[in-house]
């Protein structure tokens, strides 16, 4: 569907798919400044804590490439909205348990629901826009993720003064989303699909190239940095470092994604100007030095500039990775294609925590951040290797 680049922002079905984004998001973002509160009232381990966050993206890891082969023969609306239905109800009854084990459980079956919806918003894109409206989109996308992420730790912080538990009130929103996807989206559906076996073979034939699995193992990696030290060791650094309460944990955490809101809502600018590889490649040298400056900051305002920076190098790279994907997908197979990246990502927040959750129990919260330092110099290696363009 042709688009003028001015009309991509006012686009209707766009701002459907702005709200599935920040749904996406939230499942998160929002907890994250309440987890030091979690340690001491659930009475946890700091290296537990991370379980929280594995639980929730481990079904996407399994679950999520079977709703794009659904999505893609039976249509995206009847895989999008059970799926926000299921992921605000189960987050909603988080809010009453007051056991870890509990909270485990409920976030296992919220994660189910979310595992669709970081693939459908993405491949909804794909389908209804085309050409640079399509790098405009997906930029767009991507600066509303970080306008989530922004948001969501600031409001999860402040909830969460009055209780760990109140950020969980969040993803009943997910409700009234999902009553928007089915009776006011309008988005083309993929033709009636030729057989399964040639449509795993096609799917196949276009995921099995290097480009694409480079571009895999760089989307596994920078959720180690973001999931696994931005979300979960870094509250409880700056906890630890500079006795800060939650609200100021999510002010200090949504500032990065302001930055990376502004970078990402450029993508369609930067993009007609400098070549994606050139702005992959600064951006993640910039995360690199970001992260072994953060342990030596003894000042709390000094935090502030790194990470404004490295937020606006992130919502540089992840918009393009994003569309360099989408692009390599025709429709018919599309939501597959890119079901089986969000698998990749749930992949990389899964083992996010867990591996900086075993940095920092054999070292310390300073130990990730050291550990995010290498995974971007990896990503910048790879980045120089596989993309050419």
């Amino acid at each position: 569907m042709q688009e003028k680049s001015y009309s991509v922002i006012k686009n209707p079905n766009l701002h459907i798919i702005f709200l599935v984004t920040l749904l996406a998001v939230g499942g998160v973002s929002s907890i994250a400044p309440a987890l030091p509160l979690m340690v001491r009232e659930l009475h946890v381990r700091p290296g537990q804590i991370g379980l929280l966050i594995t639980v929730f993206t481990l079904p996407g890891m399994v679950l999520t490439p079977v709703t794009g082969i659904l999505a893609d023969r039976y249509g995206r609306k009847a895989i999008l909205a059970p799926s926000l239905f299921l992921f605000g109800i189960a987050g909603f009854l988080c809010t009453f348990t007051r056991t870890f084990e509990m909270l485990l459980l409920l976030r296992f079956i919220q994660g189910l629901g979310a595992a669709s919806l970081g693939a459908m918003n993405v491949t909804l894109i794909g389908d209804i826009f085309s050409g640079n409206q399509r790098a405009a989109a997906m930029g767009y996308n991507s600066g509303v993720l970080s306008i989530g992420t922004a948001s969501y730790p600031a409001i999860g912080g402040f909830l969460a003064l009055a209780g760990w538990h109140y950020p969980f009130i969040l993803p009943l929103l997910a409700i009234p989303v999902g009553l928007m996807v089915l009776f006011r989206l309008k988005n083309p559906e993929p033709e009636a699909p030729q057989s399964m076996k040639q449509y795993l073979l096609n799917t196949w034939k276009n995921i099995n190239r290097p480009k694409v699995w480079a571009l895999f193992v760089i989307n596994i990696l920078v959720f180690f940095i973001i999931y696994g030290t931005i979300l979960t060791y870094f509250p409880i650094h700056l906890e630890k470092k500079f006795g800060v309460n939650t609200l100021i944990i999510g002010l200090v955490i949504s500032s990065m994604s302001v930055t990376t809101a502004i970078a990402a809502s450029l993508t369609g600018y930067l993009t007609r100007k400098y070549s994606v590889r050139n702005l992959l490649l600064v951006s993640y040298s910039v995360y690199l030095l970001a992260m072994c400056l953060i342990p030596f900051i003894d000042r709390l305002p000094l935090i502030f500039p790194v990470i404004l920076v490295a937020g606006f190098c992130h919502g540089i790279a992840m918009p393009n990775v994003q569309t360099l994907l989408v692009g390599m997908a025709p429709m018919t197979e599309r939501a597959a294609f890119m079901s089986l990246n969000s698998m990749v990502l749930r992949t990389g927040q899964t083992l996010g925590p867990l591996f900086m959750g075993f940095i920092y129990a054999v070292a310390n919260t300073e130990a990730t951040f050291f550990a995010a330092a290498g995974v971007s110099l990896i990503m910048f290696i790879i980045t120089f290797i596989f993309i050419k363009q």
